[in-house]
Parts: C-alpha cells; sequence; structure tokens
C-alpha cells in the first residue's frame, strides 16, 4: 500500500464498538485544494489503513466510500492519526465513523470526521466536517483559503457561512485573534 503500512496501526483494540488508535504514514503524492468538493473518484485509489481496519471489523458496503473520502481528507499529508468507530453489533449495516488528526506543511494541524451510512440510494453515504484554527483573521481565511467559495452572510451574528453548492458549506468562527473554519461536506 503506497503512503501507508500495516506497521503504522499503533495500537489496535475493539473495546465497546470502538476500534482503537491508527497512525497513518504520509500522503505526499496525493494533493486536494483545501476548497474543492471531494472528487467523485478517490485521488488515490489505494486502499488505506482506515478503510483497512474497517473491513476487517465487517464494513464491506461503505469501504469504498470510506477510502474515497479518507483518502481525499489526508490527501497531503505529514502524518495522520485516527479513532474508527464501528458498531460491535451488524457493523455492515450501521452507521461507521472515524476522527482524524492530520498533520500537512500547508495548514494548521486539522481535525476531521467523517460519517458513513450504508443503504442509502447512493450505495453509501457519507458527510465529513474539517476544523482547523487559522492564526488570521476569518476574512483573510474566508479570501486566501476559501477564495472560490460565495459569501452567504452570518448565521446568526458571529459565524460567517461560505457556500461550494448544496453539498459543501464552510463556516468560519472568530476564535481569540484568530477563526476557526468549519469545512462540511455531504459526498453524494
Amino acid at each position: 500500500m503506497k503512503g501507508f503500512s500495516m506497521a503504522n496501526l499503533g495500537r489496535l483494540c475493539l473495546c465497546a464498538g470502538i476500534i482503537g488508535w491508527l497512525s497513518i504514514a504520509s500522503a505526499a503524492d496525493q494533493a486536494a485544494a483545501p476548497s474543492s468538493p471531494i472528487p467523485v473518484q478517490a485521488v488515490n485509489p489505494a486502499v488505506n489503513v482506515v478503510t483497512q481496519v474497517a473491513v476487517k471489523a465487517g464494513v464491506l458496503s461503505c469501504a469504498g466510500r470510506i477510502n474515497q473520502v479518507t483518502n481525499f481528507l489526508i490527501a497531503g499529508s505529514q502524518g495522520t492519526g485516527a479513532a474508527l468507530y464501528v458498531p460491535a453489533v451488524d457493523p455492515d449495516r450501521k452507521m461507521v465513523s472515524v476522527s482524524l488528526e492530520i498533520q500537512n506543511e500547508n495548514m494548521p494541524p486539522t481535525y476531521a470526521s467523517a460519517s458513513f451510512a450504508p443503504n442509502q440510494a447512493n450505495g453509501c453515504g457519507a458527510i465529513y466536517e474539517a476544523v482547523a484554527y487559522w492564526d488570521i483573521k476569518c476574512e483573510a481565511v474566508a479570501a486566501k483559503q476559501f477564495a472560490g467559495l460565495k459569501r452567504i452572510g452570518a448565521m446568526r451574528k458571529e459565524i460567517t457561512m461560505l457556500d461550494g453548492g448544496p453539498e459543501l458549506k464552510v463556516f468560519l468562527m472568530p476564535a481569540g485573534s484568530g477563526c476557526v473554519s468549519i469545512k462540511k461536506e455531504a459526498v453524494q
């Protein structure tokens, strides 16, 4: 597996439906702009460690979507940690989720979460959120990191919404002297 090693799994345990921590090696050969929608085809179709662990836990119907979304999220990363949440009973017919810590040279550390639902009209539905703190004001984050998205105003008062289409939104929230971005996308 290019960019992944079974030795990088670290601790792996199944307890109370949670599969423990994973460590994913660099995927520097993959690249995706931070504001671009997730591609229909995975950037690198290689089966990554998160997908391998999900399949071993019995998650088969969403394996392709898990691989697609996690490959997209870790594209260009210098290393990633992951916690995979799999139901203890009937995992192939229930929602599965993964939390990721993504380290990337060109971005601040990012927390991402993705959930996968089998038996949807599109086979396996997915939604992810990627959260990062930027040490600049939200106006600058919108202009530099999400320039291709349309500003649609405030959610209520403090959180600015950016529109990338029906399935993609970015929320910018002031935080101290900087800004927290939350990118949320439904994958169809």
